[in-house]
Parts: C-alpha cells; sequence; structure tokens
C-alpha cells in the first residue's frame, strides 16, 4: 500500500511528542515534569509501540496509571486571544468556520467509497484493512490546510491549540485505548465463563424473562464497569447469550447480538469511563460539572434499557 495506517500513527505519536516537549519547556506548568512524562510515554506507543516487547509497553501503560492516579496529568495556562479580537475573527470568517470541520467527514465517506479499490502500479493506495481510519487521517490533514488558509496561521499554532486541547482533556483521552486492551485481558482471563458460574448459580434462568434481563442488564452494567461495549460483549454473550439465550432457549443469534451491544450502549450513556463520550464533550465544553452528559442522558438510558429487554423477549 502507498498509504498506510502506520503513518497515522507516526505523526499521531510526533504530534503527542511535540506537546511532551512543549510541555517539559513549559517552566509556568504547575506539573511540567511527570505531565510531559505521562504524553511522552504515550507518543513512544504510537511511535514504536509495535517495536517495542510487550512487557515494555505495559510497564509504561503502569507508569501512565499512576501519574494519572497521583494527579501528575495538570494542564499549563495558555495564551489565548482577547474576547474582541476572537469575536472579530469570527466575524470575518462567518459560516466559513464550518468548512474544516465538515470536510473532515466528507474526506473519510470520499476516501472510503471511492478510493477503496485504486491502485497505481498494481499497489493499493489506501491501506485495505485500514481504509476508512486512513481516510479519516487524511480528512484531518486537508482540513488543517485549509484552517491556516482561512485564518492565516501557521501550523505551530496550530499544534499550540494542540497542546491546549490535549491537556484540557487530561487523562481522559487514553482511556477508550486502555479500555479496549481491558476487554481482550478481560476475556483472555475467563471473565466470561466466572459470569455464566456465577448467574446459572445465584440466578433461576429457567425462565426466560429473568435471563433475557440478566443478559441486557448486565451488558449496560459492564459497560459501565469497562466503558466499552465491545469489551463488554465477549464476557456477558459468552457466559450468558448463547450458552442460555441461544443453546437453552433456541434464540437468533443476530438478534441477540444486535439487542445486546444496544444494551451496552445504555451503559455507555452513564458512565465516566467511556470517556470520549461523556467526558471529552464536558472538558471540551468547560462545564463545571464534569458529569453534566452523563446526568442528562440517564434516564433516555434506562427508558431504552427497558425496551431492549422486551424487545429481545419478543422477537428472540
Amino acid at each position: 500500500m502507498i498509504i498506510s495506517i502506520e503513518y497515522l500513527y507516526w505523526l499521531a505519536g510526533l504530534v503527542l511528542a511535540i506537546t511532551a516537549l512543549m510541555t517539559f519547556t513549559d517552566r509556568a506548568h504547575p506539573r511540567r515534569l511527570s505531565t510531559g512524562l505521562f504524553w511522552l510515554l504515550y507518543a513512544i506507543v504510537f511511535l514504536a509501540g509495535d517495536r517495542l516487547p510487550p512487557a515494555a509497553v505495559g510497564i509504561g501503560a503502569v507508569v501512565m496509571a499512576l501519574i494519572a492516579g497521583f494527579g501528575g496529568v495538570g494542564h499549563g495556562k495558555h495564551d489565548s486571544l482577547p474576547e474582541t479580537d476572537r469575536r472579530a475573527s469570527a466575524s470575518r470568517l462567518g459560516n466559513r468556520l464550518f468548512i474544516p470541520a465538515l470536510l473532515i467527514p466528507l474526506v473519510t465517506v470520499i476516501g472510503t467509497m471511492l478510493f477503496k479499490d485504486v491502485r497505481i502500479a498494481g499497489v493499493p493506495l489506501l491501506d485495505p484493512k485500514n481504509v476508512t481510519f486512513v481516510s479519516l487521517g487524511i480528512g484531518c490533514l486537508i482540513s488543517l490546510a485549509v484552517v491556516c488558509w482561512l485564518t492565516r496561521d501557521t501550523v505551530a499554532q496550530g499544534l499550540r491549540e494542540s497542546r491546549r486541547l490535549t491537556e484540557s482533556l487530561g487523562w481522559a483521552l487514553v482511556l477508550p485505548q486502555m479500555l479496549a486492551m481491558l476487554g481482550l485481558v478481560f476475556a483472555d482471563a475467563g471473565v466470561g465463563k466466572a459470569v455464566a458460574h456465577l448467574t446459572t448459580a445465584y440466578i433461576n434462568l429457567d425462565y426466560k424473562l429473568v435471563a433475557v434481563a440478566v443478559y441486557c442488564v448486565g451488558m449496560a452494567l459492564f459497560t459501565v464497569i469497562m466503558g466499552n461495549g465491545f469489551a463488554a460483549f465477549p464476557v456477558m454473550t459468552g457466559g450468558v447469550g448463547v450458552p442460555i439465550l441461544v443453546g437453552m432457549f433456541g434464540g437468533n443469534p443476530a438478534v441477540m447480538a444486535a439487542i445486546g451491544m444496544f444494551s451496552g450502549y445504555c451503559g455507555t450513556l452513564m458512565t465516566p469511563m467511556a470517556a470520549n463520550f461523556n467526558i471529552v464533550p464536558a472538558a471540551l465544553l468547560e462545564l463545571d460539572d464534569k458529569n453534566a452528559v452523563i446526568r442528562a442522558q440517564v434516564p433516555t438510558a434506562l427508558a431504552i434499557l427497558a425496551a431492549n429487554i422486551v424487545l429481545l423477549y419478543w422477537l428472540m
């Protein structure tokens, strides 16, 4: 392939490394050493993670967790334009401000739909296994170029803004990747079998409605714990979905899987562990209540979860 997903990993690592360097050299930063080390370790994962021994990457992840757990990830004071200048700039650009943001999904769709089979001299233009992600990365780069053209600013300013946003999000930026690894650990550790033993030993699953409720609620609860419905799915499906709903009650596996994942998404709406959905928006909007997004979503999540139980019982 000509444009590989690995190039985007290197680019992300480079941006994080620059963020770490900016933090190390910012003497006004209250926790510049620990914060810089945190982002440097994260950068190394993208730059050379596949070339390092797994134990080294694991030690790095533990060190990052310790830094974040002891409050070592902070953010400095960043210079910003005065309110009058920002309003003047926004007024000058008008609706053109939305062009860079809209370009990202547009380029992603175009790349995914039109360039997935394009070959140059017999070599695929885009990484065949990661066409969407590569297109997304290209869309971000094109958007950055358009932003610089519209605002008459430089890439260096973009990197400074990147650092400001990265520090605003803090350790939550790393959480999705950490949770994805946690799901693999849970699956390999046999948590699904443990769940199956606990549910069959202490809950009477001879009743279809009880079994359906345990599966749906369990998907939501495990997602709350792990912050990721995909991580919860193998645990609950291996423990309850396949052996009980499909094996015992003869349920439709497709229906069970689809509604089970939807139940997991209900848990996503209710947990700070799903940082990219709940904590990141609150940080970007600079809300006083960091759980404001979750509080607004809980009633909807519970209502949908109840509906999922009814649907799975009826359709299975």
